[in-house]
């Protein structure tokens, strides 16, 4: 007999057509119950009550009260895990990052018909049960609440087959948000991977951008990883790193997803290993699933230095709990002391005169 708990979902949304295939796509997985589903703020403040959901999915652009409002009241009087589902339009994208702010614990693009949302039941199941399990943290990572450092490193220190490695997923976004705002400009270049969809990543790369001492933006196929810019992967691409001509070039590609999503964690993480071996700095940040453990694994055993954000500060301790139950972490550490280490970790690959990396040979930049 099978007693574990189902979760229990309500739907949020005005539009009946993408209620009910929300809701169809839930119930096909057997660990998540649909309790109800309502047509904007005040109805799900009612049902709210009712029946006592774990977790919402929530639609920004609504009569009566938008999302984003309805979002900054709940978490206020009545905190509960909210997972966005936002309309793959910029300034819906700029919403539903301002809801990732207030408190939503994932965001997940709302296609344009209600086949497409059948299309994504799998990403959507997967959402909700990293919103079920997400910890209730206080905002003690909020912006400003650890003094940023230096505003400028010497970039000419570095080898330049040195690079930073960052993945994450459910929690993410601010997680990125608070490490990348407080390193300091003129590091080796970093690639990111979060779980994000498209129109929405490079929402978030703009964002990051204005926070950050370095340049941050959307990743496109050939850009060069070099010191001083941050390249977040495109939603629904993976991206990888490349050594080609003397200089790490990115590759994009929409092979089949990984874990259940593109972009994936591992497939960055596993070209570093190859191109970038112990050069390379890993730190794996909250997220629901296993993405990234195998790939850091790969990344450990070349040498590379790999972090994991610690249980205490994660959202969901997912992914970072599966990397390190793999053994491929070399320290677990709290969110507040990962952009400290990082630049640790930097500096001594730059100060080790030993290190040596395999080379990977040349490859024609694909961008299919």
């Amino acid at each position: 007999m099978n007693l574990k708990k189902t979760i229990r979902v309500l739907v949020v949304d005005d539009s009946s057509v993408v209620r009910r295939a929300i809701s169809d796509a839930l119930r096909r997985d057997p660990e998540i119950d649909v309790v109800g589903s309502a047509a904007d703020p005040y109805e799900a403040r009612d049902k709210i009550l009712e029946l006592k959901p774990d977790v919402l999915t929530l639609d920004i652009e609504m009569p009566r009260m938008d999302g984003l409002t309805f979002m900054r009241i709940l978490q206020k009087h009545r905190p509960m895990p909210v997972v966005v589902v936002s309309s793959l339009t910029p300034a819906g994208s700029r919403i539903a990052l301002d809801a990732l702010e207030a408190g939503a614990v994932d965001v997940l693009g709302k296609p344009t018909s209600a086949w497409g949302i059948g299309d994504l039941g799998t990403q959507l199941c997967q959402r909700v049960k990293g919103a079920a399990a997400a910890a209730s943290l206080n905002r003690q990572f909020a912006a400003g609440a650890v003094p940023p450092p230096a505003s400028l490193v010497d970039s000419t220190r570095f080898h330049s087959r040195q690079i930073i490695l960052l993945g994450a997923s459910t929690g993410g976004t601010e997680a990125l948000k608070f490490v990348l705002s407080r390193l300091p400009d003129g590091l080796p270049g970093i690639c990111i991977v979060q779980h994000i969809p498209p129109v929405f990543s490079k929402t978030f790369a703009d964002r990051l951008n204005e926070t950050c001492a370095f340049e941050v933006r959307e990743a496109a196929s050939g850009d060069e990883i070099r010191p001083g810019l941050a390249l977040v992967a495109p939603g629904d691409y993976h991206m990888m790193a490349l050594w080609n001509n003397g200089h790490y070039r990115i590759v994009l590609n929409q092979s089949p997803p990984v874990h259940y999503t593109r972009p994936s964690v591992d497939m960055l993480f596993n070209s570093a290993a190859v191109c970038a071996g112990n050069f390379a700095v890993a730190a794996l940040l909250t997220g629901m699933g296993s993405d990234g453990a195998s790939g850091m694994l790969k990344l450990k055993a070349s040498g590379a230095a790999t972090l994991a954000q610690n249980e205490e500060t994660c959202v969901v301790y997912g992914m970072p709990r599966a990397a390190v139950e793999l053994g491929a972490v070399n320290r677990v550490l709290p969110l507040d002391e990962i952009p400290d280490a990082l630049v640790r970790a930097v500096l001594t690959r730059t100060n080790n005169n030993s290190t040596k990396t395999s080379v990977a040979q040349p490859n024609q930049l694909n961008s299919n």
